[in-house]
């Protein structure tokens, strides 16, 4: 079944050859150029991914993100940006982008970042119901199902990737995993250079879920290796 796709870029040259290059791989595309006609678009019918530029007429793309999570919180969305600052990668990650490209960026890149994406969700959606029953690690609930996480009684509001971050590390309590690991296992891909992806996700879902997260006691930072979820099991949470 092919997977459909809405790209939202402005430059025109990028637009036509990610179109192309996505039909390669059996996907339905629909390029839209303008912000604000890309997200009535995005808001009229359902896609597989969304692939958003950041810089856009009539409507920027962190904005688009924004409202997209708020009405489809389960859609993968790629960002592309022209920018490399730090700061403009994690707003667009805060806001609920699963990953992005720094432009300019090689097509086989692209296209191995759009197949990880769709092999994620698919993966999620494909996994028996038996093994989404909630896990509990200390006083937070991750239903994977629901796709929602508590602390106590309190709900706790993540991006989809954060989510699958945190489910990752819940199902394997104490082992270590490296950002390699993660990378390959939660993103789907295994580049080299991109373990910042990692450090970044890792500190704004400790911003989240931890009371104090320079002192974190859900996800700890093994040095020199990566990190692990703390393992509840032989002790009582801390959290107040």
């Amino acid at each position: 079944m092919n997977r459909r796709i809405l790209v939202i870029e402005d430059n025109a040259d990028i637009g036509r050859l990610l179109e192309l290059h996505l039909a390669a791989i059996h996907c339905d595309v629909r390029w839209v150029a303008d912000g604000i006609a890309g997200l009535e678009e995005a808001q009229r019918s359902h896609h597989d991914l969304v692939v958003l530029d950041l810089m856009l007429p009539g409507l920027d793309g962190l904005e688009i993100c924004r409202r997209l999570r708020g009405r489809e919180p389960h859609v993968p969305i790629l960002m592309l940006t022209a920018k490399s600052s730090e700061l403009d990668r994690v707003l667009g990650l805060e806001l609920g982008a699963d990953d992005y490209l720094t432009k300019p960026f090689s097509v086989a890149e692209f296209v191995a970042r759009v197949k990880a994406l769709l092999r994620r969700m698919a993966s999620l959606k494909a996994r028996p119901q038996e093994q989404n029953e909630p896990i509990r690690i200390g006083d937070l609930t991750i239903d994977v199902d629901r796709r929602e996480v508590r602390a106590g009684d309190v709900p706790v509001e993540l991006t989809a990737k954060e989510f699958d971050l945190l489910a990752h590390f819940a199902r394997s309590p104490g082992r270590v995993l490296s950002r390699a690991q993660l990378l390959e296992h939660v993103w789907g891909y295994s580049h080299s250079g991109y373990e910042h992806t990692v450090n970044t996700h890792i500190n704004r879902l400790r911003a989240k879920i931890e009371r104090d997260p320079n002192q974190p006691q859900y996800i700890q930072t093994v040095w020199g290796v990566g990190y692990r979820c703390r393992d509840f099991r032989d002790a009582p949470a801390q959290r107040a």
